[in-house]
Protein backbone atom coordinates (compact mmCIF):
# COMPACT_ATOMS: atom_id res chain seq x y z
CA UNK A 1 0.00 0.00 0.00
CA UNK A 2 2.85 2.39 0.79
CA UNK A 3 4.36 1.77 -2.66
CA UNK A 4 1.02 2.70 -4.22
CA UNK A 5 0.98 6.02 -2.32
CA UNK A 6 4.56 6.76 -3.34
CA UNK A 7 3.82 5.98 -6.98
CA UNK A 8 0.81 8.31 -6.83
CA UNK A 9 3.07 11.09 -5.47
CA UNK A 10 5.47 10.37 -8.34
CA UNK A 11 2.60 10.56 -10.83
CA UNK A 12 1.58 13.94 -9.43
CA UNK A 13 5.20 15.09 -9.87
CA UNK A 14 5.19 13.97 -13.51
CA UNK A 15 1.98 15.95 -14.01
CA UNK A 16 3.76 19.04 -12.64
CA UNK A 17 1.51 19.30 -9.59
CA UNK A 18 4.18 18.99 -6.86
CA UNK A 19 6.42 21.63 -5.29
CA UNK A 20 9.55 19.94 -3.88
CA UNK A 21 11.74 21.42 -1.17
CA UNK A 22 11.36 24.12 1.44
CA UNK A 23 11.49 27.22 -0.79
CA UNK A 24 9.10 25.99 -3.51
CA UNK A 25 6.68 24.66 -0.86
CA UNK A 26 6.78 28.03 0.92
CA UNK A 27 6.07 29.96 -2.28
CA UNK A 28 3.25 27.57 -3.26
CA UNK A 29 1.71 27.99 0.19
CA UNK A 30 1.99 31.79 0.12
CA UNK A 31 0.39 31.83 -3.34
CA UNK A 32 -2.43 29.62 -1.92
CA UNK A 33 -1.63 26.96 -4.54
CA UNK A 34 -0.70 24.18 -2.10
CA UNK A 35 -3.52 21.77 -1.22
CA UNK A 36 -1.59 19.50 1.14
CA UNK A 37 1.99 19.62 2.44
CA UNK A 38 3.64 16.25 3.00
CA UNK A 39 6.55 16.08 5.47
CA UNK A 40 8.82 13.03 5.84
CA UNK A 41 8.65 11.30 9.25
CA UNK A 42 12.36 11.74 9.95
CA UNK A 43 12.43 15.46 9.00
CA UNK A 44 12.08 16.82 12.54
CA UNK A 45 13.47 20.25 11.71
CA UNK A 46 11.12 20.80 8.78
CA UNK A 47 7.86 20.00 10.60
CA UNK A 48 7.57 23.38 12.32
CA UNK A 49 8.29 25.30 9.08
CA UNK A 50 5.85 23.11 7.17
CA UNK A 51 3.15 23.77 9.78
CA UNK A 52 3.67 27.52 9.45
CA UNK A 53 3.48 27.19 5.63
CA UNK A 54 0.22 25.28 6.09
CA UNK A 55 -1.22 28.06 8.25
CA UNK A 56 -0.08 30.71 5.79
CA UNK A 57 -1.58 28.91 2.79
CA UNK A 58 -4.69 27.59 4.60
CA UNK A 59 -3.84 24.03 3.59
CA UNK A 60 -3.29 20.72 5.37
CA UNK A 61 0.13 19.72 6.63
CA UNK A 62 0.66 15.98 7.20
CA UNK A 63 3.62 13.93 8.39
CA UNK A 64 3.69 10.90 6.11
CA UNK A 65 4.93 7.42 7.14
CA UNK A 66 7.95 7.63 4.79
CA UNK A 67 11.46 8.77 5.49
CA UNK A 68 13.32 11.43 3.46
CA UNK A 69 14.94 8.84 1.17
CA UNK A 70 11.66 7.09 0.27
CA UNK A 71 9.90 10.39 -0.40
CA UNK A 72 12.88 11.63 -2.40
CA UNK A 73 13.01 8.47 -4.57
CA UNK A 74 9.29 8.84 -5.36
CA UNK A 75 9.97 12.40 -6.51
CA UNK A 76 13.15 11.61 -8.46
CA UNK A 77 15.56 13.05 -5.88
CA UNK A 78 18.05 11.52 -3.48
CA UNK A 79 16.09 12.83 -0.48
CA UNK A 80 13.20 15.16 0.19
CA UNK A 81 12.01 16.51 3.55
CA UNK A 82 8.79 18.19 2.36
CA UNK A 83 6.66 18.45 -0.73
CA UNK A 84 3.41 20.25 -1.53
CA UNK A 85 0.71 18.78 -3.78
CA UNK A 86 -0.88 21.65 -5.74
CA UNK A 87 -3.72 19.76 -7.44
CA UNK A 88 -6.86 19.06 -5.38
CA UNK A 89 -7.56 15.76 -7.15
CA UNK A 90 -4.10 14.32 -6.49
CA UNK A 91 -4.12 15.66 -2.93
CA UNK A 92 -7.49 14.04 -2.20
CA UNK A 93 -6.43 10.69 -3.70
CA UNK A 94 -3.13 10.60 -1.78
CA UNK A 95 -4.74 11.50 1.56
CA UNK A 96 -7.50 8.90 0.98
CA UNK A 97 -4.81 6.26 0.50
CA UNK A 98 -3.07 7.45 3.67
CA UNK A 99 -6.41 7.26 5.53
CA UNK A 100 -6.89 3.68 4.32
CA UNK A 101 -3.40 2.90 5.63
CA UNK A 102 -3.87 4.60 9.03
CA UNK A 103 -7.52 5.74 9.51
CA UNK A 104 -7.04 7.02 13.04
CA UNK A 105 -4.35 9.46 12.00
CA UNK A 106 -5.42 10.59 8.49
CA UNK A 107 -9.24 10.19 8.37
CA UNK A 108 -10.09 13.78 9.48
CA UNK A 109 -7.69 15.18 6.88
CA UNK A 110 -9.25 12.96 4.21
CA UNK A 111 -12.72 14.23 5.10
CA UNK A 112 -11.60 17.87 4.95
CA UNK A 113 -9.97 17.36 1.57
CA UNK A 114 -13.03 15.55 0.26
CA UNK A 115 -15.18 18.59 1.10
CA UNK A 116 -12.63 20.91 -0.52
CA UNK A 117 -12.53 18.72 -3.64
CA UNK A 118 -16.33 18.78 -3.93
CA UNK A 119 -16.34 22.58 -3.65
CA UNK A 120 -13.60 22.86 -6.26
CA UNK A 121 -15.52 20.59 -8.64
CA UNK A 122 -18.65 22.69 -8.11
CA UNK A 123 -16.74 25.90 -8.85
CA UNK A 124 -15.27 24.37 -12.02
CA UNK A 125 -18.75 23.32 -13.19
CA UNK A 126 -20.15 26.80 -12.50
CA UNK A 127 -17.24 28.41 -14.36
CA UNK A 128 -17.73 26.09 -17.35
CA UNK A 129 -21.46 26.89 -17.43
CA UNK A 130 -20.69 30.61 -17.18
CA UNK A 131 -18.26 30.42 -20.12
CA UNK A 132 -20.81 28.44 -22.13
CA UNK A 133 -23.46 31.08 -21.42
CA UNK A 134 -21.06 33.83 -22.49
CA UNK A 135 -20.39 32.04 -25.79
CA UNK A 136 -24.13 31.74 -26.43
CA UNK A 137 -24.80 35.31 -25.37
CA UNK A 138 -27.09 34.48 -22.47
CA UNK A 139 -27.52 37.00 -19.70
CA UNK A 140 -27.62 36.24 -16.01
CA UNK A 141 -31.05 35.07 -14.90
CA UNK A 142 -33.11 37.78 -13.21
CA UNK A 143 -33.93 37.09 -9.56
CA UNK A 144 -37.44 35.77 -8.98
CA UNK A 145 -39.71 38.23 -7.20
CA UNK A 146 -41.98 36.97 -4.43
CA UNK A 147 -45.05 39.11 -5.19
CA UNK A 148 -45.68 41.46 -8.10
CA UNK A 149 -45.62 45.13 -7.14
CA UNK A 150 -48.77 47.19 -7.74
CA UNK A 151 -48.53 48.83 -11.14
CA UNK A 152 -49.18 52.49 -11.82
CA UNK A 153 -51.67 53.38 -14.57
CA UNK A 154 -49.93 53.05 -17.89
CA UNK A 155 -49.62 55.89 -20.38
CA UNK A 156 -50.89 55.23 -23.87
CA UNK A 157 -48.14 53.98 -26.15
CA UNK A 158 -46.65 56.43 -28.60
CA UNK A 159 -46.04 55.41 -32.13
CA UNK A 160 -42.52 54.66 -33.17
CA UNK A 161 -42.59 57.30 -35.92
CA UNK A 162 -41.60 60.83 -35.12
CA UNK A 163 -44.44 63.34 -35.37
CA UNK A 164 -44.30 65.65 -38.36
CA UNK A 165 -43.52 69.31 -37.81
CA UNK A 166 -46.19 71.74 -38.72
CA UNK A 167 -45.38 74.19 -41.46
CA UNK A 168 -44.07 74.07 -44.98
CA UNK A 169 -41.41 71.62 -46.02
CA UNK A 170 -38.23 72.80 -47.71
CA UNK A 171 -38.61 72.56 -51.45
CA UNK A 172 -36.20 71.92 -54.24
CA UNK A 173 -32.47 72.48 -53.95
CA UNK A 174 -32.85 75.35 -51.52
CA UNK A 175 -30.35 75.03 -48.61
CA UNK A 176 -31.99 74.05 -45.37
CA UNK A 177 -30.75 77.06 -43.40
CA UNK A 178 -31.00 79.72 -46.09
CA UNK A 179 -31.43 82.74 -43.82
CA UNK A 180 -28.95 81.72 -41.15
CA UNK A 181 -25.70 83.48 -40.36
CA UNK A 182 -22.33 81.68 -40.57
CA UNK A 183 -20.85 80.32 -37.37
CA UNK A 184 -17.53 81.83 -36.35
CA UNK A 185 -15.18 79.41 -34.70
CA UNK A 186 -12.91 80.55 -31.93
CA UNK A 187 -13.18 82.12 -28.53
CA UNK A 188 -16.54 83.77 -28.07
CA UNK A 189 -18.57 85.18 -30.85
CA UNK A 190 -17.64 88.37 -32.69
CA UNK A 191 -19.33 91.51 -31.55
CA UNK A 192 -21.82 92.82 -34.03
CA UNK A 193 -22.31 96.54 -34.48
CA UNK A 194 -25.78 97.99 -34.55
Amino acid sequence: MTEHILSMIGLAKKAGQVAIGEEPVGSAARAKDARVILVAQNAAGSVRRAMSFGQTGACLCLTVPFDKDQLGRALGRTSCAMAAITDIGFAEAIVKKLAALDPERYAPAAQRLEVKALRAAQRRAEQAQHEKNLRRGKKKAAPVQAAPAPQAPQKPERSARRPRRPGPRPQGNRPRFAGSRPVHKGKGSPKTSK
